[in-house]
């Protein structure tokens, strides 16, 4: 392989992993596998997914079709076998086309990785593998230190508040030190929500909801979270690239005096930095990826791509919807949706805020939470 598809990166520790630049046949299979199908099948009908809070059942059919939903299944269970590079490849792909639609097809979602790194492979066949079966099934990942939930001997009660869903068959309830899952006592309020629409929104309230399985591993519940943010900063790195090509060729299309608009200065530089920030937090989230594929410590990897993917996608969205104007704002064409899902995407998970501590106590080898305290004289 060429030395310019390999690019060796440092660790904070002074190691250097290798990151593969080329996709090699099979991943690239794959990858123009699900751009197709968002291109097709997801992006025409995004906002009908939108208003409907769900995916056409037809579509989701296709989807199963073609097995992107089981690529990190092992392959002894029936899935690909795949790591993480690849699903942050397709998940890339399909929110490009419409990342609330990419969230309501992955069937097991996050909670997956809960599940596998916490219970291994026989909690996966047990919980997970039964939910590809069953048509419109989800699993949800949450954070019990972003809700009001109070975790018992059996029991959990408590709210809540957001969840990108209208039905949740499998809850995961990630804490710091393990994670519970719940399958039943859920109550699910639809809320109206302003991003993901295709998805759903909901508030979920337990009452001493039966605890299906409960394990306590601090490092599979870090390595689980760290995954989950794998998947968040591929999604927004989707509706950025998407926000990204619609701003910009509709500036090589609007004229004014006398030439595009994307040939003025002023644009034309703005326009560079939202790809020059797309592409930055690609590779992060490419590089956390590959680490993890390799079997190091990704963790801290991890919450900078998300961070960085949500702190460009607060600016490459809003700077997409200003480069059309006025026009940007109305609901016929989809810069305004892109906006409001870059927001919410940046909020799952515990939002940057919570990576960055998790980042915050990893350099600075504090094991208690970074917060502000009260001054004390």
């Amino acid at each position: 392989m060429a030395a310019a598809d390999r690019a060796a990166v440092s660790t904070s520790g002074g190691r250097a992993i290798m990151i593969d630049l080329d996709p090699g046949e099979e991943l690239t299979l794959i990858q123009d596998t699900a751009r197709k199908f968002a291109t097709e099948a997801l992006n025409p009908a995004q906002r009908d997914f939108e208003a409907a809070r769900e995916v056409a059942a037809d579509i989701r059919a296709a989807f199963a079709e073609i097995g992107l939903g089981a690529l990190e299944i092992p392959e002894e269970l029936g899935g690909a076998g795949l790591g993480a590079v690849a699903k942050v490849t397709v998940l890339e792909e399909l929110a490009a086309g419409d990342a609330g639609s990419a969230i309501a097809l992955d069937p097991l979602g996050a909670a997956l990785y809960a599940v596998s790194e916490l219970g291994g492979d026989g909690a996966v066949e047990q919980y997970c593998l039964p939910l590809l079966e069953q048509d419109g099934a989800r699993a949800v990942l949450v954070l019990a230190d972003e809700a009001t939930l109070n975790i018992g001997a059996g029991t959990v009660s408590g709210t809540i508040p957001w969840v990108p869903a209208d039905r949740v068959d499998l809850l995961a309830i990630l804490t710091r030190e393990g994670a519970v899952l719940v399958t039943d006592g859920l109550a699910l309020e639809k809320l109206k929500g302003s991003g993901l629409r295709a998805a759903g929104a909901s508030e979920i309230r337990l009452d001493n909801a039966p605890i299906a399985a409960a394990w306590q591993d601090k490092t599979g519940a870090a390595r689980a979270l760290a995954r989950a943010r794998l998947g968040a900063a591929a999604l927004l790195c989707g509706v950025m690239r998407t926000a990204c090509i619609y701003s910009r060729e509709y500036a090589k299309d609007r004229v004014a005096f006398g030439k595009p608009i994307a040939h003025h200065q002023g644009l034309a530089f703005l326009i560079v930095e939202m790809n020059a920030a797309l592409e930055g937090a690609r590779i992060l989230t490419q590089e956390a990826a590959s680490r993890a594929d390799q079997g190091g410590a990704f963790e801290v990897a991890a919450a900078q791509a998300f961070v960085e993917a949500a702190e460009q996608a607060a600016y490459i969205g809003p700077n997409a919807l200003q480069i059309l104007g006025g026009p940007g704002f109305m609901a016929d064409l989809p810069v305004e949706k892109y906006m409001r899902e870059c927001r919410a995407l940046g909020l799952l998970y515990g939002g940057i805020d919570r990576a960055r501590e998790d980042i915050g106590q990893t350099y600075l080898d504090c094991d208690l939470p970074i917060q502000l305290t009260e001054y004390e004289a």
